[in-house]
């Protein structure tokens, strides 16, 4: 059993390596690729008529339970081959759930086409971000690519570790699939409000956890830590944490804005709706290339705390021996 454990965890340092050096495989078939697929049929299918609600749900849980399931299956069968099989297969679910090398690119590649032109610049984001680019200022580039590392960082690296640490590979790739359901149809817009919010109150709950865990790591690696006083980044993220649609992503997002001392949020249009967000810190100061480079200095010490973490939580969780086998 101990020689199945340790699998667990060979495999994640595994492939978290390759996500850190390689990114997202763009050449590769990628099961996110085919869970959003998946989702964009049945909501073209289902999300009209009457019962939108009751209809989002069922596709919803199903979807979910049907990834869990099939993965467990997957996982059980490769555990009865070769240990390289089991190796292979859990080494690619890490791979695949994370993305924290490819967002990290992204942000990069943003604000060098912003050095180029602001419409290149608008361009790049509009590649991260669901909300109409096309009449944002260098500034709101500039703010909308370091809102979406923050918020990121948690859905795309310490959440899916959270939940391998928790219950292995198939929840791993069940988290994605909540993950890819919330950013599709968990909009509250008129075409999603319905059909999407029982994918958005699960995606919620998903990242409960994560998202100030995520908050708290950023804080111990901010080039400024401070956990005590009405000025220290844990009251800033406890104060601006909250002003935020999400009852998560501002927990991050403030974390971040507290780190650089620059100020989050504000409106922004979704689908052609104004949303007028709350806005996260006061310091409407100008964001550089120097914010940057810190937010992703800072990105990359969570990522490999939360690693290590993860594979102590692994490597002592009875529940991956007694019911994964791996």
């Amino acid at each position: 059993m101990i020689q199945y454990l340790n699998l667990s965890v060979v495999a994640l340092f595994l492939g978290w390596s390759l996500d850190f050096c390689l990114g997202d495989p763009s050449r590769l078939p990628h099961p996110i690729v085919w869970f959003g697929r998946t989702i964009a049929a049945c909501e073209h299918r289902f999300n009209k008529g009457q019962y939108r609600k009751w209809k989002g749900a069922i596709v919803t849980i199903g979807l979910i339970v049907a990834v869990f399931v099939v993965a467990n299956i997957i996982a059980l069968c490769f555990s009865r081959c070769h240990i390289a099989v089991s190796l292979a297969w859990n080494t690619l679910v890490v791979f695949y759930c994370l993305a924290g090398t490819t967002l990290i690119r992204e942000v990069r590649a943003v604000f060098l086409a912003l050095d180029r032109s602001l419409d290149e610049g608008r361009r790049q984001v509009a590649r991260i971000v669901g909300r109409d680019t096309s009449g944002l200022s260098a500034q709101e580039v500039r703010t909308a690519a370091l809102e979406t590392l923050a918020e990121n960082l948690s859905d795309g690296v310490v959440a899916p570790l959270f939940w391998y640490a928790l219950l292995g590979a198939p929840a791993m790739l069940a988290y994605k699939m909540v993950n890819t359901l919330d950013s599709m149809i968990g909009y509250r817009t008129e075409r999603y409000r319905d059909f999407g919010c029982i994918a958005a109150h699960i995606d919620d709950i998903a990242n409960y956890i994560p998202a100030r865990l995520t908050a708290l790591l950023m804080i111990v690696f901010s080039p400024r830590p401070s956990f005590v006083g009405e000025s220290s980044l844990l009251a800033f993220i406890w104060k601006y944490g909250r002003h935020h649609a999400s009852p998560n992503s501002g927990y991050p997002e403030a974390a971040l804005a507290g780190i650089l001392d620059c100020r989050f949020g504000g409106p922004h249009y979704y689908f052609g709706e104004l949303f007028d967000k709350p806005y996260i810190g006061d310091n409407d100061r100008p964001l550089t290339t120097a914010d940057m480079r810190i937010a992703v200095r800072v990105n990359r010490f969570v990522e490999v705390a939360m690693v290590l973490l993860t594979a102590f939580a692994v490597y002592f969780n009875p529940l991956l021996i007694d019911n994964y086998g791996f």
